[in-house]
């Protein structure tokens, strides 16, 4: 037979004139030389245990807990099961199909006086293999490797994210506890007084209404108690969602903050930043895009494909694998559309348009993550600042409180002088508490920013 395959060769140089998306690498952001708030330096190197310079135990149980029973995590993890999964879907795709067939069929013979119907049993070996002329199925297969590349960067992310908001959490809450004794010791002062200016008023040295204003002080300061001890059991249960437990049967007692605060190393090389797992995933899946329009252009190219199959076919089943029954037969499968409504032309469209999303969507996520780590730099920078004017500030308030209070005890200032130095003194010290626990955050959240933490043999514990 003689094959005319002068279609088959025009459809080669149609296709050849195709080639893989591109994507100009003016469109792609580049990692800034320094960030605003810190010089260049030699990038210390990222740990996965971050978390562990803190030097709190009782926060790397819950971080491991976390990671452990997180339903983030388990998801992210199931996402990436998926994903190897249509990997292996589309590595078969380019593997040679052997398969098995049998069958039966009755059927008469035409051309007889009595047709005399008859009983035909076949069963053989069915080989097929598609030649990938265009690299279609290469090119699935690559973007399915990518996928799985995405989907393994972002379950090292939804970690990351676990273990921040697990410390973030867990740091609110003793910083909590360490704001509810503050208040509490002033529940405290403010009831030593009520007492004292009662007494005051039974032997006439006072007025009523210097009784009914501590007794104010004292009814509005135990009613922050109160609210403190609410926000308390909500940081408490957003811990055991981010641990997988149930909120009933969890619980942290207080205890002294202890925690140490990890030194931030001056500056933090710009590199550090595309070690971000979510910027990795967002890259992986712009390559992945950027595979699948070469895949659909490949689909111009003509589909071939060799065949071949070996068996038996006889109207008796014992006869089947007796030499005498034996058939065979190879052949070649060639296809190629000559008219399709414009599906392949749009589907170029389509994977083109995806490509040039991913190129938005990595170039979104590099400037969100740059902002990140701006932000946190410069609230470490400020916050230090910040915090050794409040503790001027508490030191003064402190010594004003001690004044106040044995000038009030002699009779020496009226009660509204000693009340305010009271709040002034509650009122700095909430505020450098304040100050502190925002300290902690903000490592945390540059940590974050960075893609996790570093490891410094000049690294400082410093505790506060």
């Amino acid at each position: 037979m003689k094959l005319n395959l002068t279609p088959f060769f025009a459809a080669l140089l149609l296709a050849g004139c195709a080639s893989v998306g591109t994507v100009d690498p003016a469109h792609l952001p580049q990692a800034p030389g320094a960030y605003k708030t810190a010089g260049a330096n030699d990038a210390p190197a990222l740990t996965k245990t971050w978390w562990q310079p803190f030097a709190d135990p009782v926060l790397d149980d819950l971080v491991g807990r976390a990671l452990a029973a997180n339903t983030s995590v388990q998801a992210a993890a199931n996402r990436l099961a998926q994903a190897r999964a249509a990997l292996g879907t589309a590595q078969a795709e380019r593997l040679p199909q052997l398969g098995v067939s049998a069958g039966a069929g009755r059927s008469s013979t035409p051309g007889q006086a009595v047709p005399q119907p008859s009983t035909q049993y076949s069963a053989g070996l069915n080989l097929a293999y598609e030649l990938d002329l265009g690299g279609r199925l290469l090119q699935a297969r690559n973007a399915a490797a990518l996928d799985v590349q995405a989907r393994e960067q972002l379950l090292a992310d939804a970690k990351l994210l676990v273990q921040a908001n697990v410390a973030r959490g867990y740091l609110a809450l003793r910083a909590l506890d360490a704001e509810r004794d503050i208040v509490r010791g002033t529940v405290s002062a403010y009831a030593e007084t009520l007492a004292l200016t009662d007494k005051r008023a039974r032997a006439g040295d006072v007025a009523d209404l210097d009784v009914a204003r501590v007794r104010a002080e004292l009814a509005a300061n135990e009613a922050e108690a109160l609210g403190l001890d609410r926000r308390r059991v909500e940081l408490e249960t957003a811990l055991a969602v981010l641990l997988g437990e149930p909120a009933s049967n969890f619980h942290l007692a207080p205890t002294a903050w202890t925690t140490a605060l990890p030194g931030v190393p001056a500056g933090l090389p710009s590199e550090l930043l595309q070690r971000r797992p979510d910027l990795a995933a967002a890259r992986s899946q712009l390559e992945a895009a950027r595979a699948r329009v070469g895949e659909a252009r490949a689909a111009w190219w003509p589909s071939l494909s060799l065949t071949a199959q070996g068996g038996g076919v006889s109207s008796e089943v014992s006869n089947l694998l007796k030499s005498g029954a034996s058939t065979w037969g190879i052949g070649l499968l060639g296809a190629l559309p000559l008219f399709d409504g414009g599906r392949r032309e749009s589907g170029v469209s389509a994977a083109q348009a995806q490509l040039e999303g991913s190129v938005i969507a990595f170039r979104e996520q590099f400037l969100l993550a740059l902002k990140d780590v701006e932000d946190q730099l410069g609230a470490l920078a400020l916050l230090q600042a910040q915090g050794e004017a409040n503790a001027r500030a508490v030191a003064a308030a402190g010594q004003a409180l001690k004044l106040s209070d044995t000038r009030y005890r002699n009779g020496l200032v009226s009660q509204l002088e000693l009340l305010d130095a009271r709040r002034s003194e509650l009122a700095n010290r909430r505020a450098a508490l304040q100050v502190r626990s925002a300290q902690y955050q903000a490592t945390v959240g540059l940590i974050r920013a960075l893609g996790g933490g570093w490891s410094d043999p000049q690294l400082q514990l410093a505790h506060r």
